[in-house]
Formats: C-alpha cells, structure tokens, sequence
C-alpha cells in the first residue's frame, strides 16, 4: 500500500530489493539516485536499526540513504531508546540543553 501511494506521487521504481540493488550501485547524491533507495531499505526492514543498516549497506552516498532510510523509520518504528540515549550522551552540553528545550516547548509527554 504504501509503496503504491509513493510510485503513483512520484516516478520511481521500488519493486526492487536490496540484494539486487547493492551489486551495481554507486555514489549518487541526486534525489532521484538516493531517496527510492532509500525507501526501499526501510520496506524491507524489520525495525529502526535494521533499516540503517539495510541503507548503510548500500555504499555510494551512505551516510545519505542511512539519513533519509532512518528518518523514515524512525517515525515508523520509533528510534530505539538505548540509541537515543547513546545520541545524547554524545551532544555537548549546550547542545543537551537545546534538545530538552525543544523537548520541553513542542514534544507531547505520552
């Protein structure tokens, strides 16, 4: 379903799987080269890490695709919260500081 919502609003081809995508792909910075990529490694994921990691694997513009594949999981799945944790205790103070901010000015308490 959502893979016929995205081919219909845009022209891409995402019946297509990571195994057979690896082999021939390279460094493509452009939207077109990158983003169905992308997708394609969080529809096949099992959960956040998995669909960074499917991304990752890729090559070419990873740090790209694990962007663009982990956003897209993130909100699907939720990010994980030994990652988030990890993430934070890597931000320097200031930075600690706008993040509980934000939290604080726009995140719903659930």
């Amino acid at each position: 379903m959502i893979t016929a919502f995205v081919e219909r609003k845009f022209p891409c081809d995402l019946d297509r799987r990571i195994e057979d995508i690896r082999p021939a792909y390279k460094f493509d910075s452009s939207a077109r080269g990158s983003v169905p990529e992308a997708v394609i490694a969080f529809l096949e994921s099992d959960d956040y890490e998995h669909a960074i990691r499917l991304a990752i694997s890729l090559g070419g513009d990873a740090d790209t695709l694990a962007s663009i594949s982990g956003a897209i999981a993130g909100a699907f799945y939720g990010v994980p919260s030994p990652i988030v944790r990890e993430a934070e205790q890597r931000l320097p103070d200031m930075l600690q500081d706008v993040v509980s901010r934000f939290e604080a000015n726009f995140l719903r308490k659930s």
